[in-house]
C-alpha cells in the first residue's frame, strides 16, 4: 500500500523529510478497524513528532492523526462498526499514523463520519475537536459556574485548529461569553465568522484588554498557543477560582503565581486515554458520535480552509512547512491517494 513517513527526524526543507513508500497492507484484529483513507489533516503533533522522535532502526515513521475512510476489515472484538461503514477519528500517537492508503485504529476511539460533509471537510475535525471538548468539559468544566465570576472563556490562539472548533462548540452547547484572541484582519474575521462575541490581539496587553470589555473577570481560559508568553497576564486576568487550561509545550510554566487566586491549572493530550487504554477510552467514539450529529444539525462546521491533492509525500511537506508557519487558519486536509 502506499504511504508517507520517515527515517531520520529533523527540519522539513530536507529531501528526506518525508517520503513515499510502498508499506505491507495491515490486517484487522480485536477490537480493531481496518480504515481505507479517503483524506487525512495535518496538526502540529505531525511537525513536533517529524522534528524529534526517530522510529526503531530498519522501520518507516508514518505519521498522521486525523482521517477519514471506508471500514475494510472489522476486528473480532469490535461493537459498532460494519464493513463499509465511513467513519472519522484521530487515532494514537503510540501507533503507526494515517498517511497511509490503509489503517489500523481501535474502534473504541472512532465516530461515524458526518453524514452531511465531505470526506476533506470531515478530516478536519476529529482531533482538534477530541481536543477542545475534553478540555472545556471534562478539564475545564465550563458547564460548571465559577462564583462572581463572569460567564465568560477565553481562548487564547482563536484563529488555530483547536481554537477554531473550541469557539463553536461553547456557543452551540453553553451561554457562556466568548472572547478569542487573534492578530491579523483575516484571522480577526475568522473568529467572529464561527461565533466569538469579542476578538482580543495576542500581541496586546491581553489583561488590559479584557478589562477594557467591562464583562469582569472571565472563569476559564483555555490556551492553544505560547502559553508561556501570555502566563502573566492570565494570572491578572482570570477570575478568583477560575480554571485555566493549555496544550502547548512551553519549556517551563510557573505556576506559582495562580495560587492567590486558587486558580487550578489543567492540560490536555487528547491520546492519553489511547495512550494509556484508559477504562474510559470508548468515550472518545461518544464524543465524536455527539460532534457528528452537532455538525449534522448544523450547530457546527468544518474548520476546513486549505486542500491538497493526492496525499503524497511533496504535499505533506507543504503542508508541514504551512503549520510550522504559525499562519495557518483553520485546518489543512490532503484527500486523495
Amino acid at each position: 500500500m502506499k504511504a508517507i513517513g520517515y527515517t531520520i527526524p529533523g527540519p522539513i526543507d530536507r529531501e528526506d523529510a518525508l517520503q513515499d513508500l510502498d508499506l505491507p497492507r495491515p490486517t484487522a484484529t480485536g477490537h480493531d478497524l481496518l480504515v481505507e483513507v479517503a483524506a487525512v489533516s495535518v496538526n502540529p503533533v505531525d511537525t513536533k513528532v517529524r522534528s524529534s522522535a526517530t522510529p526503531p532502526e530498519g522501520e518507516w515513521k508514518v505519521l498522521g492523526w486525523d482521517a477519514v475512510g471506508r471500514v475494510v476489515e472489522v476486528g473480532s472484538e469490535v461493537q459498532g462498526f460494519a464493513l463499509g461503514d465511513e467513519v472519522f477519528y484521530a487515532g494514537s500517537i503510540t501507533r503507526p499514523g494515517a498517511n497511509s492508503q490503509f489503517h489500523l485504529v481501535d474502534a473504541r476511539i472512532v465516530g461515524h463520519k458526518p453524514r452531511t460533509l465531505s470526506d476533506a471537510e470531515a478530516a478536519a475535525l476529529p482531533l482538534t475537536a477530541i481536543t477542545a471538548w475534553e478540555m472545556l468539559f471534562d478539564r475545564l468544566d465550563i458547564r460548571r459556574q465559577v462564583p462572581g465570576a463572569a460567564n465568560a472563556v477565553l481562548i487564547i490562539g482563536g484563529a488555530g485548529g483547536v481554537g477554531s472548533i473550541a469557539i463553536q462548540l461553547v456557543r452551540a452547547l453553553t451561554d457562556l461569553t466568548v472572547i478569542a484572541t487573534a492578530s491579523r484582519p483575516e484571522t480577526q474575521d475568522w473568529v467572529r465568522e464561527l461565533g466569538a462575541h469579542h476578538v482580543l490581539d495576542h500581541h496586546g496587553d491581553l489583561a488590559a484588554q479584557v478589562e477594557a470589555l467591562g464583562l469582569g473577570a472571565p472563569a476559564f481560559v483555555f490556551s492553544t498557543t505560547h502559553s508561556d508568553k501570555h502566563l502573566a497576564a492570565i494570572q491578572a486576568l482570570i477570575a478568583p477560582q477560575g480554571r485555566f487550561g493549555l496544550i502547548d509545550d512551553p519549556d517551563t510554566l510557573d505556576v506559582l503565581g495562580f495560587k492567590r487566586k486558587a486558580v487550578s491549572v489543567h492540560w490536555e493530550l487528547m491520546f492519553t486515554r489511547a495512550i494509556f487504554g484508559t477504562p474510559d477510552m470508548g468515550e472518545q467514539g461518544k464524543l465524536l458520535e455527539q460532534v457528528a450529529r452537532l455538525v449534522d444539525a448544523g450547530r457546527i462546521r468544518t474548520t476546513l480552509t486549505q486542500t491538497f491533492s493526492p496525499i503524497n509525500a511533496e504535499n505533506l511537506k507543504t503542508a508541514h512547512a504551512l503549520i510550522e508557519s504559525g499562519t495557518a487558519r483553520g485546518k489543512i486536509v490532503l484527500e486523495g491517494f
